[in-house]
């Protein structure tokens, strides 16, 4: 097999891990909503509403609600958002960096082609959620619930899953090096198709992940094993 129908079998194959998750359900009829800043204030319950190239001020504020929205190129970095819940949510080319949103509440929300660096999820409930083509590095995922999440296409590196309960979460394609999954609950992770030169694990949890035979390396590592070629 040629190396190119050699790569087009196991995206093809990567293609169909993904796991089946319930996408926003987004009305045509939107209000656009956009200005140069967004005045939202705590208790706030947003509903179909449209806002795109603009910014939030970077400030606290608590149990606010969205429901039905789309935030397009929306600047929401060094905000703070506790209690937050997002219901048919889509986040397209926003930069969410070291933004809090722990003890969220996350149901049928997209995160598309977004910069995420050091985004706080901590303690955070993500139903059917999808992370796609993200830049994540640093994201704080400790201590969250997490059932129906794909993560595809993105950049990973030195999240934190510490502690987490993972229920049919995949990561797909994405760059997981340093990672920390210690303490986490799952049934097996799907590491195959991700990059990685080192991960934070439990020895015991090896046991029900799936893995490629380059990463084996990696693994063998943690056990103290050398590997001769």
């Amino acid at each position: 097999m040629s190396k190119m129908l050699k790569k087009e079998a196991e995206l093809l194959k990567s293609k169909k891990k993904t796991i089946k998750i319930e996408s926003p359900k987004i009305s045509q009829a939107m209000t656009d909503n956009s200005s140069s800043t967004l005045d939202i204030q705590s208790e706030d319950c947003i509903e179909r509403g449209l806002f795109q190239d603009c910014s939030i001020d970077s400030r606290t504020l608590e149990r606010v609600t969205f429901d039905e929205v789309v935030f397009r190129n929306v600047d929401f970095s060094q905000s703070t958002f506790l209690n937050l819940e997002l219901t048919d949510v889509i986040f397209d080319k926003c930069d969410l960096s070291n933004t809090d949103f722990s003890n969220a509440s996350i149901h049928r929300t997209e995160f598309r082609n977004c910069k995420l660096i050091g985004l706080d999820l901590s303690e955070a409930t993500l139903r059917n959620v999808l992370f796609h083509h993200c830049l994540g590095d640093f994201t704080n995922f400790r201590f969250s619930n997490m059932k129906l999440v794909n993560m595809e296409d993105c950049s990973l590196s030195s999240s934190d899953y510490c502690y987490s309960t993972l229920d049919h979460v995949n990561f797909l394609r994405s760059n997981l090096d340093q990672s920390q999954f210690s303490g986490s609950k799952h049934k097996g992770i799907d590491f195959s198709t991700c990059e990685f030169s080192s991960l934070s694990i439990n020895l015991e949890d090896l046991k029900s992940c799936i893995i490629s035979k380059e990463q084996a390396y990696v693994f063998a590592g943690l056990l103290g094993l050398v590997i001769k070629e």
